[in-house]
């Protein structure tokens, strides 16, 4: 299948059940440029960029690029020289990518020709000749750890001033650094740094085995852990060449879809915290504890941690425990209409909401953005649902997903996204509840010497991307967990411009990003 029709570079779909994946190689840097500014042309976002050290097995280096392309992804590979790899810079042609290649160049080493040479998830813990991802790599060397300096983009002119903030906050949440230029309080332009959280999670993949995989990878992110164990149990299984059973198959939607529930319902609650309606946070955050404590029941985790598995799930519910699910459902429906009538009618909070941080359809295009902040611009994107030239994976397929927009693209917009998100949640989980097939929920499989996969899960921020690859052992050689954050942390610097500061923390809330998920 030719999936541009300009540019010569044949893909052959990739086995499994999973979302579809179109595989292909690259010729040349230019060819790799030539299909980016191709399936830019035609619609197509970056979705994931990350590198392999092949030179083990007697090889060089592999430059890996995932497109979301109209069939699925198109997932594409380089073959870089052993001595000198680098390819040539696609930010130009891509925006989001230019922070996934700097993180390439700092982890493994590919050089990025052109473009932004700036270090980003290097902040002076290791030397800048040594990466972490090298197969030669060995341990860190002896090294002071000091800041570096990083080089922000400088905004002047008469009253304008910065502002830093962070990476140390002031409540307990994970590190990054904002810098502010503004004139009065009106914000004209946000610069992030990121990478203060990196622990070094990449790297505790290499020689791991299938199981000690499921763990890390599950903790990347921990609020998208069932989307995250479920894109890495995608690739696992399509490397393998294992079907998991179709009861596997729908208890996967439900946790995940779950874990959907439970992420909204807290960040509706923190969302009227930050427009100083105290009231909201109380009520979503006393559903969302009802809502884990079903999880914890009925699974045996708060946050689903551990239940996906390659081949699988860990464990199975009975009648009684999809009863409880049904029966949460209903009630939760029901209050989850009260407060979104409270919300409506509230004229504080649509005040605060309403025309503040704006994104539009073209620039969330620009910016490769998927999820629900996409879905909030009035982007048709979801992949659990049917579009033109795609079909979802099972269970989606057959339960007809309707996803909600709304082309506002402001914090109001992202508001109403969650809402209709959890309502149609609601109803997913009724149907498979009552709908659940009867069977195995585990096929066995075993790691294939060489193998390679992708998975891609619609998770509750938008596309959680997991690269696998193994080596010669069957062991995993390499694993590339990808954030939507990655390309979601750039919408939000343009949406705070022609804000006001003190607005920055409800439309932070309004994306409510991952840190974790970027700092590998």
């Amino acid at each position: 299948m030719y999936l541009c029709d300009d540019i010569s570079i044949e893909f052959t779909r990739q086995p499994g059940m999973g979302a579809p994946v179109w595989r292909g190689r690259a010729d040349s840097g230019a060819h790799l440029r030539s299909f980016a500014d191709s399936a830019r042309r035609t619609g197509a976002r970056i979705s994931a960029i990350w590198g392999s050290d092949l030179r083990k097995g007697g090889g060089g280096f592999r430059l890996h690029c995932v497109f979301g392309v109209e069939a699925g992804h198109a997932w594409l590979s380089l073959d870089l020289s052993a001595d000198a790899p680098s390819f040539p810079d696609l930010a130009d042609i891509f925006v989001a990518a230019n922070r996934m290649q700097r993180a390439t160049r700092d982890m493994v080493g590919i050089a990025i020709e052109g473009g932004d040479q700036r270090p980003w998830l290097r902040h002076g813990g290791w030397p800048a000749d040594w990466y972490p991802l090298r197969h030669d790599a060995g341990a860190v060397p002896e090294f002071a750890n000091e800041p570096t300096d990083y080089d922000f983009v400088k905004v002047g002119g008469e009253g304008a001033h910065e502002i830093p903030v962070g990476p140390i906050h002031a409540g307990i949440i994970e590190p990054g650094h904002f810098r502010f230029s503004v004139v009065g309080e009106r914000v004209l332009r946000l610069e992030q740094r990121l990478g203060y959280q990196h622990k070094g999670v990449e790297r505790l993949f290499i020689g791991a085995d299938l199981a000690r995989g499921a763990k890390l990878v599950g903790r990347v992110s921990g609020d998208s852990t069932c989307a995250y164990a479920w894109a890495y149990a995608d690739a696992v299984e399509s490397a393998c060449g294992v079907e998991p059973p179709p009861r596997a198959l729908a208890l996967r939607a439900l946790m995940l879809e779950r874990e959907r529930v439970a992420n909204h319902l807290g960040d509706l609650g923190a969302l009227g915290n930050d427009a100083a309606f105290a009231f909201g946070l109380t009520q979503f955050f006393a559903l969302k504890e009802q809502w884990v404590r079903v999880n914890q029941a009925l699974f045996g985790h708060r946050f689903l941690m551990d239940c996906i598995v390659p081949g699988g799930v860990a464990g199975d519910i009975d009648a009684d425990g999809l009863t409880a699910i049904v029966e949460q459902c209903t009630t939760i429906g029901v209050e989850l209409a009260k407060l979104r009538n409270l919300y409506d009618e509230h004229s504080g909070l649509q005040d605060r909401f309403a025309t503040t941080g704006i994104i539009n359809s073209d620039l969330a295009r620009e910016l490769s953005l998927s999820g629900m902040a996409a879905r909030a611009t009035g982007i048709l994107l979801d992949g659990r649902a049917h579009r033109q030239g795609y079909t979802p994976p099972p269970p989606y397929a057959a339960l007809g997903v309707r996803p909600a927009t709304d082309e506002r693209g402001d914090v109001a917009a992202r508001v109403a996204v969650r809402f209709d998100e959890i309502n149609e949640s609601l109803r997913l989980l009724r149907q498979i509840a009552v709908s659940l097939p009867v069977g195995a929920i585990r096929a066995e499989l075993a790691p294939v010497a060489g193998g390679s996969g992708l998975g891609v899960v619609e998770g509750w921020r938008g596309e959680v991307v997991v690269g696998v690859e193994f080596d010669v052992e069957g062991r995993l050689a390499r694993v590339h967990p990808h954030d939507p954050s990655w390309q979601a942390w750039l919408a939000l610097e343009h949406a705070v411009l022609r804000d006001i500061v003190p607005d920055f923390p409800l439309i932070n809330k309004s994306f409510n990003l991952s840190y974790s998920g970027v700092d590998l």
